[in-house]
């Protein structure tokens, strides 16, 4: 590996031991780790200030926020952005929103050091790079077909789908958008024939499954 020019990368991770184990594998690697953040704020305040090649996020901080979240942030402000999901889950739904927001890995915590390097490699190249077991899952997602809210939802509908998961009523919503109580009632009703959810619990547990809340 080039070692002249070393790619700069920023961690953000909630469990410190982790993060240290991968900043010294990759730095052993001949990869220089510019910063490390501890919650999705963090991260993105110093991709900010560092601006990394790139910046290798968690999923799951075990806050209101996720590493999703901060991804968000990040590619709002700079589009640019070469983000890696780094995380113990793996879940499909998690997967599959990963790369819907423009990720170009998704790594979980288990790997070889020397896969997350190839990863960040790849990553600043501006490629994609899949770990075999994940790669397969993708491929079965993408015959199966995907009936996850983000796919079967509008722009619009998914906002409001996930104000309903958190709880708010429709006049709460109604309210927050700036929309009228019709709209929403209207909205909401046909959010739940098109999930074919209408439980309120069902509706929250949903949400959380494919990574559009924290649970």
């Amino acid at each position: 590996m080039q070692t002249q020019n070393p790619i700069k990368v920023l961690l953000a991770d909630d469990h410190p031991i982790v993060m240290t184990g991968f900043a010294m594998s990759l730095s052993n690697l001949g990869i220089k780790v510019l910063g490390q953040a501890r919650t999705p704020q963090e991260a993105f305040e110093q991709y900010a200030a560092l601006l990394p090649d790139v910046v290798i996020l968690d999923i799951r901080f075990g806050a209101e926020l996720t590493g999703l979240d901060a991804a968000r942030d990040i590619l709002a402000t700079f589009p640019d952005a070469k983000i890696i999901f780094l995380s113990q889950f793996d879940q499909d739904a998690l997967i599959k929103e990963a790369y819907r927001l423009g990720a170009r890995a998704f790594v979980t915590k288990d790997c070889d050091p020397a896969d997350l390097a190839s990863a960040v490699q790849r990553a600043h190249q501006g490629e994609l790079y899949f770990l075999p077991q994940i790669a397969e899952r993708l491929a079965n997602l993408s015959v199966r077909g995907d009936e996850s809210p983000q796919s079967l939802l509008s722009e619009r509908d998914l906002e409001i789908f996930k104000l309903m998961a958190e709880g708010l009523t429709n006049a709460e919503i109604a309210e927050r958008l700036d929309l009228s109580l019709k709209t929403i009632s209207n909205v909401s009703q046909a959010i739940k024939e098109k999930l074919g959810v209408h439980r309120p619990a069902y509706i929250t547990k949903l949400a959380v499954k494919h990574g559009l809340i924290a649970p």
